[in-house]
C-alpha cells in the first residue's frame, strides 16, 4: 500500500533514550535496531549518532526520547524534507511484542517522542515503523517502558530486531 511513497524516504529517525541505565529497556528497541543498521563509521551530527548509507540517512538523536524531535527536525530542515521523506522507528505498547507495522500519520497514542517531533517538524504525516513492545496487565505504563524486557523476550529480541531490520530495509530500498 505505501510501496510508492515509502520509496520517498530520506531520513529514518530511530528514538530512544540515550541514556545508559536504559540503554536494555523497552523504549529503546528504537536504538537496538539503529545499532544493528548502521554498523561502523557513524559520526555526530544533528545532537545524534548520524549515519549515511547511500541517499537514505539514519539517524539516532542523543537526547531524552521525549526531546527527540530538536534533534530529528536540526536534520529534517538541513535536508529541506517533507513529511512524508521521513519515517521514525520507536516503540509502541498498543501492538504486542515482537510485531511491527507500518503506517503513515494517525494518533500519536500518547508518545512523547512522537510528539516531540510533530512539535519540532510541524506535521504528523512522517511514516512510522512501529515495534511492538506490548502492555502491562497490571500496574503503571511509565514504568512498564523504561523496565528491561521478560527473560522470554530477551530471547526473542534478536529475531524480532532482525525481522524488523530486514522489513526497514525492504521498505527503504527503493531510496538507496
Amino acid at each position: 500500500m505505501y510501496a510508492i511513497l515509502i520509496s520517498m524516504i530520506k531520513l529514518v529517525a530511530f528514538l530512544s533514550n540515550n541514556i545508559k541505565e536504559y540503554e536494555r529497556t523497552r523504549h529503546n528497541i528504537g536504538k537496538m535496531l539503529y545499532s544493528r543498521m548502521s554498523g561502523e563509521g557513524e559520526c555526530i551530527k544533528f545532537h545524534s549518532q548520524f549515519k549515511k548509507k547511500g541517499s537514505l540517512v539514519l539517524l539516532a538523536p542523543l537526547s531524552y526520547m521525549n526531546t527527540s524531535g530538536i534533534a530529528i527536525s536540526e536534520a529534517f530542515s538541513f535536508y529541506k524534507l517533507k513529511a512524508e521523506e521521513l519515517l521514525v522507528v520507536h516503540d509502541d505498547s498498543e501492538i504486542g511484542f515482537g510485531t511491527y507495522r507500518v503506517e503513515k500519520g494517525g494518533p500519536l497514542r500518547g508518545h512523547n517522542g512522537l510528539r516531540s517531533v510533530k512539535e519540532r517538524i510541524g506535521s504528523d504525516g512522517f511514516f512510522r515503523l512501529r515495534l511492538g513492545i506490548g502492555r502491562p496487565r497490571y500496574g503503571d505504563l511509565r514504568s512498564f517502558v523504561i523496565s528491561p524486557f521478560s527473560k522470554d523476550e530477551e530471547k526473542r529480541l534478536p529475531l524480532f530486531l532482525s525481522e524488523a531490520e530486514k522489513a526497514l530495509e525492504s521498505l527503504v530500498a527503493k531510496t538507496c
